[in-house]
């Protein structure tokens, strides 16, 4: 594999550590928060809900967040929350799809390259 196709990325990420939690956040302001993403989120105003879910940290709106990605046929977003909110069996459901669709990518590379050229 030309690993020079990769370069064009370094110092680029999915998650920034600017993403998760502030650390510094009481308890009570937390919860506070929550409940005001909640009903950002039931409103359906998703983005003011994923930046305070992902502010707070808070697992559970971050997931409904990613659920609602997922619908909505945006993966890398999805990825993004699941993984945030710490659930490997979300996450990882969609890196091995990934895994399949770039496989898949790469077996159809590798026939068009072993086809006789036409002329």
């Amino acid at each position: 594999m030309d690993k020079k196709a990769f370069d064009r990325f370094s110092g680029e990420s999915l998650i920034k550590s600017s993403d998760g939690p502030r650390k510094a956040l009481p308890g009570e302001e937390k919860a506070k928060l929550n409940r005001k993403g909640n009903e950002f989120f039931n409103r359906g105003e998703l983005e003011t809900a994923r930046r305070i879910f992902q502010t707070t940290g808070y697992s559970d709106g971050l997931i409904r967040v990613g659920d609602k990605y997922w619908k909505d046929r945006r993966p890398v977003d999805a990825l993004k929350m699941y993984w945030l909110a710490h659930d490997e069996k979300r996450s990882g459901a969609i890196v091995e799809l990934a895994v399949l669709a770039i496989q898949k990518l790469l077996n159809q590379k590798e026939e068009e390259n072993e086809r006789p050229a036409q002329s």
